[in-house]
């Protein structure tokens, strides 16, 4: 197994067994950004153990079909092939954790912005092949071609500029490496309107406000679905709204604002979400077509590919 030391462009120092290859960004939305999530993976931390390995199993199945894996063993498959596997923007690292767990030989990085990294360290601090880093994900200072498998799911659209952090990771991977990534889809015209102009106001937004308004659009959310109703929307192409036989909490959902809920997931999760989607002044979206030109530019190309109206994800192979 490597050792991680001989991965980086230089010696950095550590705390609570974390090296620490950048502390805080001098980009304010990012400075801001990280802090959000700092905020929101303390808060989760402390909920209860049931509710976040419920998140985390959501998450786990999740993750095999937006990258193309059949089952679990099918990425244990492909997992045992890889060297280094680095988590970007790995959160509370539970999917570092799988990773490392599914292929022991395989050394497995965790690397955030955030404070969770501590956390996660020392969640998981007897997982002998699995280290974490707090630091840039667009930035990381690790070596060229080092790394064989890079896994950014659901964080490339936070980073400050995602076509810059995007050419960093195929600076990082090896010839023939594979970058499994996930970057918000564009809504319709209406919501995406309120998203662009709250996440102006967002940093002047009080980390308590901000969480009291996402149990609102919680509760929002909740009660749309309680309703049990179901509307036939015409199509309206110039605003970009899809028509169709849905619900009326999904057709508010999808069209004109978030408000998540997930009655197996429950409020504490659901009140996540919608603080993960409105809390933080970084979060870009895209069209299929913008996100496919964003791996392609960076010499990434598509060996699957997933989309859906929340997202676009897939694995993409570097070229030599």
């Amino acid at each position: 197994m490597k050792n991680i030391e001989e991965l980086f462009e230089g010696n950095f120092p550590r705390r609570d067994n974390v090296i620490i290859t950048s502390d805080e960004s001098d980009d304010i939305n990012q400075s801001q950004t990280n802090s959000v999530f700092s905020d929101k993976w303390e808060k989760y931390s402390e909920e209860e153990i049931a509710s976040q390995e419920r998140l985390f199993q959501f998450q786990k199945e999740w993750y095999l079909d937006l990258y193309g894996f059949s089952s679990e063993k099918d990425l244990q498959n492909f997992l045992i092939h890889q060297d280094v596997v680095l988590d970007a923007g790995c959160g509370l690292g539970y999917k570092a954790k799988w990773f490392a767990d599914l292929s022991p030989q395989t050394l497995v990085i965790g690397m955030d912005y955030s404070d969770s990294v501590f956390l996660a360290a020392k969640t998981y601090a007897s997982t002998t092949n699995l280290r974490f880093v707090k630091g840039d994900i667009a930035d990381t200072r690790i070596k060229d071609n080092a790394v064989s498998y890079v896994s950014c799911d659901q964080v490339i659209h936070h980073t400050e500029d995602p076509q810059k952090t995007m050419a960093e990771f195929s600076r990082i991977l090896a010839p023939e490496g594979e970058l499994a990534v996930y970057a918000y889809a564009k809504k319709a015209l209406p919501r995406e309107l309120v998203d662009d102009y709250f996440r102006i106001q967002t940093k002047n937004i009080s980390s308590n406000d901000m969480w009291e308004m996402s149990e609102q659009l919680t509760e929002l959310g909740k009660r749309l679905s309680e309703l049990n109703v179901t509307i036939d929307v015409p199509d309206i192409p110039l605003l970009g709204i899809k028509g169709g036989e849905m619900d009326i909490q999904r057709f508010i959902y999808w069209n004109f604002l978030k408000c998540f809920w997930n009655s197996s997931l429950g409020s504490e999760t659901s009140t996540s979400t919608n603080f993960d989607w409105y809390a933080p002044s970084n979060a870009m979206r895209y069209s299929k077509d913008e996100f496919l030109e964003m791996t392609r530019s960076c010499n990434l190309n598509e060996s699957f590919l997933h989309s859906e109206e929340a997202c676009h994800s897939g694995r993409f192979v570097k070229g030599r």
